[in-house]
């Protein structure tokens, strides 16, 4: 299969829109999310967009995500590393292994980068830390 034909845009819009439903009743992202979201809608049309640029190559998404991130307060690891639990719980409802095991390498590559980038701008005397080497029992 293709890059462009790992998934259809409606695998995309279900993930996104299930993820963030996940997330919005997650007892620790949930509060982190409902306080920067201004726009639901908004945001999971950018994140749909985001996706799909990712899974599909369609370019629908220009943006800096890294920014919005960073300027996130008292963001840790473990806090990535639920969230990358929420993504794979939610790539279970998929019945298309290219599309999970894609989508799950990138959920891991945009975790760890954000993650790095976090950490880097937060305390940039210290070396970052691996999302590997981070605790998940914290949360």
């Amino acid at each position: 299969m293709a890059d462009a034909e790992i998934c259809t845009e409606a695998e995309i819009t279900t993930l996104v829109h299930h993820f963030y439903r996940r997330v919005r009743q997650d007892n620790v992202l949930g509060p982190i999310f409902e306080a920067h979201v201004a726009d639901w809608d908004e945001h999971l049309e950018r994140m749909v967009r985001f996706w799909s640029s990712l899974l599909r190559r369609t370019g629908t998404y220009s943006g800096t995500p890294m920014p919005r991130h960073v300027a996130l307060p008292d963001l840790e690891g473990p806090m990535f590393l639920r969230w990358l639990d929420l993504f794979g719980q939610t790539l279970t409802e998929f019945d298309n292994p290219p599309f999970v095991e894609q989508a799950q390498e990138f959920a891991r590559r945009v975790a760890r980068s954000l993650w790095y980038g976090y950490q880097i701008s937060h305390q940039p005397d210290q070396p970052p830390m691996e999302l590997a080497n981070v605790s998940p029992g914290q949360y």
